[in-house]
């Protein structure tokens, strides 16, 4: 009796605790606040990111198969001004001198991600390992250890092999999750004796949105109002299956952890006074974030989304939902699968409440009832939809802690871009979104968030998806019209330098400081870059021009000969 009781009283505190931990996130309180002036908790992880096919160029080389967006980029209209990733930034080749960029910045990580083509080629591990595709990420992650840099790998950072694309469909089909599952293996084999932080895949969003519904993106499908949600949900039992086999096979003897990076951006409601908004709002960041994050750390999809999709799907005449469902079994398999949160994040947008009508084309927009906003006073430096509203940053993190039981968080990516035809080092504005957006991300901390690391997003310059080599987003300039692609650092090096050096911000005249140092040591690398389009024309002087010319004097000498030789005969 007296063990029933014991047990009863457990099983009131498990729920109490379950209760207090997932409190409700108050959409009222927002508070702006001035710069808080304080640093981050010992130990707090410095880094920045790129991705393979964003970065490595060597598309074809060395054995590495063909990726969706191989493909996708060598058919025209794709991308802006029909620019490839083939060469991008020669990352390949680079490994030591992007090294030394990343001890000039004492980087405490770097995070990366392995192709899966290049050491899979048809993505099928029965058909072919690349074994040199296999040492290219060895001697990566040996360099970053010797280096005293901890290596995160994103195992998908959406360059699915084209064959499994041709062939099941690519992420509309169930068989990707064996296949994946092979291939994560393969890597937490070969590589998980020194690298500890995994992330399964990166920003799932997008390879189900861009990929599967708009069609913006690899492998550019436009399955309207299903698609999506059917990539989404084989993405989820993939992620959780890799986890699973890392928990029961590896876990034990790597030490590691695993976890997935999920795209935030913040929706905040138009009126928060207005409950309509204020549900709009939150539909925005469950249809976003929650639509991953909450089968993993739940196990089941938002309830908001699957009354909304379900009731679309009726108004439609349809006889169910096109949300896919988990079975019981499978909610309480995904439930728990990550040891961490990635979580990657840029910007914000106001939200209302905006009803479609049902007669439409169903869509994943259409099925969430809300407009998106934005404030016209917000910066707005490159890309179209990336406005610096850091306060949103703080938000996020808190509406994480509350809804998700205060999970261990990595801010996997956080960066500004740039539009720009001249060249321009000296980038103000990525000094003040870096500034900004790592105060918000130090006061959530002062909140009570549990972040564990800051990867700014991105260490170089590189491809950028859909939109070609037109935006900017790295630490780094790279003359990408110059073969040798030389990197050139922007002052937002010296001032991030800055920050991971003090571990925050120290006092307001030091940090005031800062800004004047780093954009005086960028004027002298503007003078380096604009020397560079003659070297570039001297290059191309000496590697075109001066054989053409020498050629065309020795066809012209042998004519010149034969004709002598024809009038003396």
């Amino acid at each position: 009796m007296l063990s029933r009781c014991s047990l009863g009283a457990c099983h009131v505190l498990m729920l109490v605790l379950r209760l207090s931990a997932a409190e409700d996130f108050d959409w009222t309180k927002n508070d702006h606040g001035s710069f808080y002036y304080g640093t981050f908790p010992t130990g707090f992880s410095w880094g920045a990111g790129s991705s393979a096919y964003q970065t490595e160029g060597a598309w074809d080389k060395d054995g590495k198969g063909m990726s969706i967006w191989d493909v996708f980029t060598h058919r025209k209209g794709k991308v802006y001004h029909n620019e490839t990733g083939d060469s991008s930034c020669e990352g390949y080749y680079k490994v030591k001198d992007d090294i030394a960029l990343m001890r000039e910045l004492k980087l405490n990580h770097y995070r990366f991600s392995i192709s899966w083509p290049r050491i899979m080629p048809t993505g099928i591990k029965s058909d072919h390992v690349n074994e040199k595709g296999l040492r290219y990420y060895d001697d990566l992650i040996t360099l970053l250890l010797e280096n005293k840099i901890t290596p995160i790998v994103t195992l998908y950072h959406w360059d699915l092999p084209q064959l499994l694309q041709e062939k099941y469909g690519g992420w509309q089909n169930i068989s990707m999750v064996n296949y994946f599952n092979d291939y994560a293996n393969l890597c937490f084999e070969r590589f998980g004796n020194r690298v500890k932080y995994w992330i399964t895949f990166n920003n799932p969003w997008s390879v189900a949105v861009e990929g599967y519904e708009t069609g913006e993106h690899a492998p550019g499908l436009r399955i309207k109002g299903s698609g999506a949600y059917r990539a989404a949900h084989h993405i989820i039992k993939a992620h959780a299956k890799v986890w699973h086999s890392y928990d029961n096979q590896w876990r034990n003897k790597q030490k590691g952890l695993v976890g997935i990076s999920l795209a935030g951006e913040w929706g905040e409601p138009v009126d928060i006074t207005n409950q309509k908004d204020i549900e709009a709002a939150e539909r925005y960041v469950q249809f976003y974030l929650g639509w991953f994050a909450t089968p993993i750390f739940n196990g089941d999809y938002p309830q908001v989304m699957k009354d909304y999709i379900g009731k679309k799907s009726a108004q439609q005449g349809l006889g169910s939902s096109r949300l896919p469902t988990f079975s019981s079994q499978e909610k309480s398999y995904i439930k728990g699968t990550s040891d961490f949160l990635g979580v990657g994040h840029f910007t914000t947008r106001y939200i209302t409440q905006k009803n479609f009508p049902a007669g439409r084309t169903p869509s994943y927009f259409t099925d969430r009832d809300l407009a998106e906003l934005v404030d016209p006073r917000w910066p707005d430096p490159g890309s179209e939809w990336l406005y610096s509203v850091p306060w949103g940053f703080r938000r996020l993190l808190n509406f994480v802690k509350t809804q998700y039981g205060n999970p261990m968080i990595y801010v996997t990516e956080n960066g500004v871009s740039e539009k720009m035809m001249c060249t321009e080092l000296c980038d103000d504005w990525r000094i003040e979104y870096l500034k900004d957006y790592v105060n918000e991300m130090l006061k959530a901390i002062k909140d009570g968030v549990n972040v564990k690391g800051y990867t700014a997003w991105s260490l170089l310059d590189k491809f950028e998806w859909d939109e070609g080599f037109s935006e900017r987003f790295g630490l780094f300039y790279i003359d990408f019209r110059n073969k040798n692609k030389p990197r050139y650092p922007k002052a937002s090096v010296q001032y991030y330098k800055r920050i991971i050096s003090s571990n925050g911000f120290p006092n307001q005249r030091e940090v005031e400081n800062w800004r004047r140092k780093a954009t005086e040591t960028c004027s002298s690398s503007n003078q380096l870059l604009a020397a560079d389009p003659l070297t570039s024309h001297m290059e191309m002087v000496t590697e075109i021009v001066v054989p053409t010319v020498c050629t065309l004097c020795i066809l012209l000498s042998a004519v010149f000969l034969m004709f002598l030789l024809r009038r003396r005969n």
